[in-house]
């Protein structure tokens, strides 16, 4: 009689412990702090559709003009214009989001990477990437519309879907039937 007097509390125990809400996974990169407090301005970038575990993801920070999109960092910081750069290894499984802190509300342009290989050169055979308009790339540079995004006084949260080469003759886009 006690073994059946106990299985109902211990269900229902049970059930509470498998509904209840699994807090995601904390914001990764250097700048995780300024999306953990709330306090921004910073962007939150949610990123899915990864290929694999592999290697580390890298988020980069420009200004949202066509010159300087995607420029070289060098070049940009030795003329005093906005760039930063966040890595980050890639968790083995979970939700994946990266904080990048911005230096005031505006707009920005947004890059994201999956350097696969490790060796911080961006391989089109093994590496992915995306912004956070989430165009598919094909085989052209991605436009900077599709990388703008406005951040206000706190955090902007955007989901960047990662693109890899799907075929040379395709260019990048997103794994699976998209």
């Amino acid at each position: 009689m006690i073994r059946f007097s106990l299985v109902a509390p211990l269900a229902a125990l049970a059930v509470a412990f498998v509904a209840a809400p699994v807090a995601a996974r904390p914001a990764l990169g250097a700048d995780a702090a300024a999306c953990e407090s709330r306090e921004g301005p910073a962007i939150e970038a949610r990123i899915t559709g990864l290929k694999d575990r592999k290697g580390r993801l890298k988020l980069e920070l420009y200004p949202a003009n066509q010159t300087d999109f995607l420029r070289d960092d060098r070049d940009l910081e030795k003329e005093g214009k906005v760039f930063r750069r966040i890595w980050a290894d890639t968790p083995a499984s979970g939700d994946v989001a990266i904080c990048i802190r911005v230096p005031r509300p505006g707009r920005y342009a947004l890059f994201f990477t999956h350097d696969r290989d490790g060796k911080n050169k961006f391989s089109i055979w093994q590496d992915g990437a995306g912004v956070p308009g989430n165009a598919r790339l094909g085989r052209a540079k991605p436009k900077l519309g599709s990388a703008e995004v406005e951040v206000g006084a706190g955090i902007a949260t955007v989901t960047i879907r990662a693109q890899y080469l799907k075929s040379i003759f395709s260019g990048f886009g997103p794994l699976g039937n998209d």
